[in-house]
């Protein structure tokens, strides 16, 4: 997904400019920072503020009861919490659900780095137990030359080479390749996906794209035009191999974006498309989005993980030892300055780095409820704060390195070879729009359109055979490492 606009930034948040400098909080698709006050220090970020600047609505109460009531599931600890916070027509998605009209999950990664953490695992964890409660198929884009065209240095074969690796990442979460399709930019952009690239792309303004995302004469036209591919991911109909050839029927299918708020503005101006767009008299799905909060860096809050800065963020490579003394070191404390003012006090779990952590990793409400009372009552002290939080951390960065030392490059090929998925729906209301079945997908591999030819089909098939025995292997251990995480 999209990046910082700045030369040095690529998926991370850019150094933050002298205090003095700065005052109001910036989120969009290229920064992430908070507000700064008048005495020099960062606040947290302003959802509310959010909320009513982009024109979303807050998830409320009666939202998580109307999708409790109808799939039957306990809305995920994310909506509970309010970590996940903010939608566009999330009840949309629902109606569909409910009477069994299709739509599918799109959510993606830029391939900066072979260096994931914490934070980028997140929106992951959550796209993929969507996934398992709707039963819907799931794309993901590897947008590796958004990385090329937003950074003065990397070269296009080194951001490709990062693809493979975020791949094994990402499959370490726990997807079902059977529902789940992953493709980089370089590879597959052409066919019916560059269409729908050039459909969105004319109309799209040059003043639009600079009042929306601030570029300016200096940004290259790659940048400006980035925003159109992101976008046309998001029709059904870019994907044929998935949804099928009849455009009359898959431009009505939409998408659920479940991402962080700052990438709200490249699907609000696809929405804005969308609404002046017909295929032979049909209209365009809008995509419907799913926002979440930002995971903090260690420096507290109105920061975000950098990937380029390691005593800012977890990553899931780090060992037991150097979690402990990461948070140890440098998680922000919103403990007071001695233990008897502490004591007396109690500590500020809106800002207490470690606190908000367990918000996002420790399942248990009731426990993460008596943890809260205790902190700010100042019975529980920072230490023994830090120390809970570097357990829960440490048990799921565990997991994460124990799956993913089981996916291999043959699990990789699985997930991202263009083939039909089969997915289920809602099981109490049919399927409107039929699947793609396998025969589908051989005659609608024509050449020419950036699709394979039967010979090639015929030639893959024989590999994926080989391959699937493999990988299938390789996921039924990965699975069971996942139920018994």
């Amino acid at each position: 997904m999209a990046t910082n606009v700045n030369a040095a930034a690529l998926d991370e948040s850019p150094v933050p400019e002298p205090a003095q400098k700065q005052h109001k909080q910036t989120v969009d698709p290229y920064n992430v920072s908070g507000e700064v006050g008048e005495d020099g220090v960062v606040k947290a970020i302003d959802y509310n503020k959010l909320v009513d600047e982009f024109g979303t609505k807050k998830i409320d109460d009666a939202l998580l009861a109307r999708f409790e009531r109808v799939t039957g599931k306990r809305p995920h600890h994310f909506l509970r919490r309010g970590i996940v916070f903010s939608h566009r027509d999330f009840e949309f998605i629902l109606d569909r659900y409910e009477r069994g009209e299709p739509f599918f999950l799109y959510t993606g990664r830029g391939p900066s780095s072979d260096s994931v953490h914490v934070g980028h695992t997140i929106p992951f964890e959550f796209t993929k137990w969507l996934q398992d409660t709707f039963d819907v198929p799931l794309i993901i884009m590897l947008t590796d030359d958004e990385k090329y065209l937003f950074s003065e240095k990397r070269t296009i074969e080194e951001v490709q080479g990062y693809c493979s690796s975020n791949a094994k990442d990402i499959i370490a979460i726990g997807f079902d390749p059977a529902k789940t399709f992953i493709f980089s930019d370089f590879d597959y952009v052409g066919g019916a996906f560059y269409r729908n690239i050039v459909r969105l792309s004319k109309h799209i303004t040059l003043n639009q794209a600079r009042a929306i995302f601030g570029f300016n004469e200096s940004s290259n036209i790659g940048r400006i035009h980035f925003g159109s591919i992101q976008g046309a991911t998001s029709w059904a109909s870019s994907f044929p191999h998935i949804f099928g050839e009849d455009e009359t029927k898959t431009v009505g299918i939409p998408a659920l974006i479940p991402c962080a708020i700052d990438q709200d503005p490249y699907f609000r101006m696809t929405r804005d498309v969308s609404a002046r767009l017909k295929y032979q008299g049909k209209p365009y799905a809008k995509p419907s989005l799913i926002h979440a909060l930002f995971l903090p860096a260690l420096q507290g809050p109105g920061t975000k993980m950098s990937a380029s800065i390691d005593e800012s963020a977890i990553f899931m490579k780090d060992t037991p030892n150097q979690i402990k003394n990461k948070i140890n070191k440098y998680a922000f404390s919103g403990g007071k300055v001695s233990v008897e003012e502490h004591r007396e006090l109690g500590g500020d779990t809106s800002v207490d780095v470690s606190f908000q952590y367990l918000r996002f990793f420790l399942d248990d409400d009731d426990e993460l409820e008596k943890i809260r009372v205790s902190y700010e009552k100042g019975e529980l002290l920072t230490g023994e704060l830090k120390a809970i939080c570097i357990k829960e951390l440490q048990k799921y960065v565990a997991g994460f390195q124990e799956r993913r030392a089981k996916v291999d490059d043959a699990a990789v090929a699985v997930f991202m070879e263009r083939r039909p998925l089969k997915w289920g729906g809602n099981p109490r209301a049919p399927i409107v729009v039929p699947q793609v079945e396998n025969g589908d997908a051989s005659e609608a591999a024509a050449e020419g359109d950036g699709k394979m030819t039967k010979n090639q089909l015929k030639k893959l098939q024989k590999m994926k055979q080989a391959e699937e025995k493999k990988a299938q292997k390789a996921l039924e251990k990965a699975e069971a490492a996942v139920k018994a995480a």
